[in-house]
């Protein structure tokens, strides 16, 4: 059945409009449409919210961008496709700024159904992500309403205390110091909130006595063992005269809450990508550019071997520069908790500049300053890019004219203010943002850290921007520190732990004969032709007889009548027709629990998420590879050197 579908046409030639007609019915689309030739034609028919808007780039009095910028002002969500003959790149760039969804050439219109298709996908998302951050702002409200009112009057006896009293191992505390515990006034408390409870012989088991200042007042949360996200508050309990009689804590479950802030923070990471679209696009394509003209610089048979060689190796450094900036994107997009390893801060500045320096836009001087030689930090290198970006996007924010950001790197001897003050100062690495934006007012800088406070107007800020900067860095066991003046910009200053100077060396690149070879035979499994040729090359150039198969069940037959030759399965994890890697897998041990296999894929993180199997440089590859960490693999799973389980 037919998919209906509601088109507006911004074009002034029936018979292209026909065409684009004809493709969407052949890519299963129903569609009902208007035309329109004239921007007054135009604002009327967007009123009755198509489901989509096809537009011409150019006409007589009339065009493609304008038709964009219309519709963003208008503030519909209806998505956008400009479509031409002749759109260039930049055209395509200021389309995608004036708020289209997409661009295709004519000469590409076999693109329109799926192009569609992704565009009403793309909108869903987007109402999907409306209607999460107003639940969660309403459940933020209510949970904040319900401690506004009875925050001191629970006393831990109230319907939703028992109900989680009684059901979860909790810990009332009372924190009193020793010399304030007189005619054990603790005891005589804490019987007294006992007997307000049902079972209180149950309730009294579950009870810890610890100490604190009788005058601190404390607010945490504590998870519980099934999962559970409590709200605990504290606060000390005294009579009229101001006799401290012990402390009382209350307790909220704000698990859905969490659940909910959890899923808005990813999409808040989403809706960044989307920012970044048009300069990865741009740098991208550059890549690709190099790559396909050095690689037809090779055909000429007249080549001379030093010219040759050159082009190679420019062919190697723009891949290896693609590769990077997919690893970018893919460590700034996925859910995944902290991976920890060695890094070098100057490097993630490197690496996030190149990628800010598109989204800032052209009226903010984006300016990177490093100092030469600074300690390593133990840190996970997408959060540190996320750190980075939150920060940079925030500053940009703050120049709503245009102005200046430095993004600063240093080594520093510093001690960590929340440190006992005998702690010696100790090795720390710096990063500093300083902008020349509109500054922070001073009754708000208390609060820009709390997750939800938010200075912009409704609809253009979240709040959780600088909330997830500073958990992060608190993650890293570092801290921030922030200056502003209202009207002279604002500086943070980031620290993080320093690792003991280790020297480093770079190990010189591996050539093809000085790779670990074998003699075994490999069954390759992978869909795409040019992958798996250049695997299945690379493994033959190694000394491995080589099997190959398209698909899962091809390479099932193949390993059927094959079996007592194949030493090892490499297979890719994504694969059409039906059956997948892990598939695959499953049904080779069924038979034979003893056949190594390797899996790669470019979808790392995804297939991590199903799959806690996965241990990479073990039993996984992540696409794109280098081949000697193909040969280093084969050899440890070949040899029985793997340490996973």
């Amino acid at each position: 059945m037919k998919k209906p579908l509601k088109v507006l046409f911004v074009e002034d030639n029936p018979d292209d409009a026909d065409l684009l007609l004809a493709e969407l019915r052949r890519a299963g689309f129903d569609p009902e449409w208007k035309r329109v030739q004239t921007e007054g034609d135009f604002l009327a028919e967007i009123k009755n919210s198509p489901d989509i808007v096809l537009s011409d780039y150019s006409m007589p009095n009339f065009g493609g961008l304008r038709a964009a910028k219309l519709l963003s002002e208008s503030g519909r969500n209806i998505p956008f496709i400009l479509i031409s003959g002749t759109v260039g790149e930049e055209v395509a760039v200021e389309a995608m700024k004036h708020g289209a969804t997409d661009y295709l050439l004519k000469d590409r219109i076999v693109r329109l159904g799926k192009a569609v298709t992704q565009a009403l996908e793309q909108r869903q998302l987007h109402e999907e992500r409306q209607q999460t951050q107003a639940e969660l702002l309403w459940k933020t409200a209510l949970l904040e309403a319900q401690v506004d009112s009875a925050l001191d009057a629970i006393l831990v006896v109230n319907d939703c205390a028992k109900k989680i009293l009684q059901n979860q191992r909790l810990y009332l505390l009372f924190k009193v110091p020793d010399h304030i515990i007189r005619d054990d006034d603790d005891a005589k408390l804490f019987k007294h909130i006992a007997q307000q409870i049902k079972d209180p012989e149950k309730f009294a088991e579950r009870v810890t006595f610890l100490y604190a200042h009788p005058n601190e007042v404390g607010r945490d949360e504590i998870e519980m063992a099934d999962g559970t996200i409590l709200d605990r508050y504290s606060s000390p309990v005294r009579d009229k005269e101001g006799k401290y009689y012990g402390r009382i804590w209350t307790f909220r479950d704000i698990s859905e809450s969490r659940k909910l802030e959890t899923q808005y923070r990813q999409a808040q990471k989403m809706e960044a990508l989307g920012q970044l679209s048009a300069g990865i696009a741009h740098d991208f394509n550059n890549l690709l550019t190099a790559i396909h003209g050095n690689a037809s610089l090779l055909t000429d048979p007249d080549l001379e071997p030093e010219k040759r060689h050159e082009f190679i190796e420019e062919i190697i450094h723009a891949a290896e520069s693609a590769a990077e900036l997919t690893r970018q994107l893919l460590l700034f997009s996925r859910k995944q908790a902290m991976r920890p390893a060695s890094l070098d801060l100057n490097t993630s500045v490197n690496h996030a500049t190149k990628m800010l320096r598109r989204t800032l836009g052209e009226d903010i001087t984006l300016n990177a300053e490093y100092t030469p030689v600074i300690p390593r930090i133990l840190a996970d290198a997408g959060m540190i890019e996320q750190i980075i970006f939150n920060l940079a996007v925030n500053a940009r924010d703050a120049m709503i004219n245009g102005g200046k950001l430095t993004i600063r790197t240093s080594a520093v001897e510093t001690r960590n203010p929340a440190a006992n003050d005998s702690t010696q100062p100790l090795p720390h690495v710096s990063l500093a943002f300083h902008d020349t934006g509109c500054g922070i007012a001073p009754e708000n800088l208390p609060h820009i850290f709390e997750p939800f406070f938010t200075t912009k107007e409704v609809g253009k800020g979240t709040g959780l921007g600088l909330a997830t900067v500073y958990g992060i860095i608190e993650q890293h066991n570092g801290w921030i520190t922030v200056e502003s003046e209202a009207g002279r910009g604002t500086t943070f200053q980031i620290y993080f732990p320093a690792l003991a100077a280790a020297a480093v060396v770079a190990p010189d690149e591996p050539s093809i004969g000085n790779l670990p070879c074998g003699k075994e035979t490999i069954l390759v499994v992978e869909d795409e032709l040019p992958v798996r040729s250049t695997v299945c090359h690379l493994l033959q150039r190694l000394g491995y007889t080589v099997l190959q198969a398209q698909d899962g069940f091809q390479a099932f037959d193949l390993w059927q009548k094959n079996r007592d030759q194949i030493h090892l399965l490499l297979t890719d994890l994504v694969m059409p027709n039906g059956m997948s890697g892990h598939e695959l897998a499953a049904r080779i041990h069924a038979v034979d629990p003893a056949m190594k296999i390797i899996f790669t894929s470019g979808y790392a993180g995804e297939a991590a998420v199903r799959h806690a199997a996965l241990f990479e440089g073990e039993n996984f590859i992540r696409k794109p590879f280098k081949p000697e960490t193909l040969a280093e693999v084969l050899r440890k799973n070949l040899d029985g050197k793997i340490s996973g389980p």
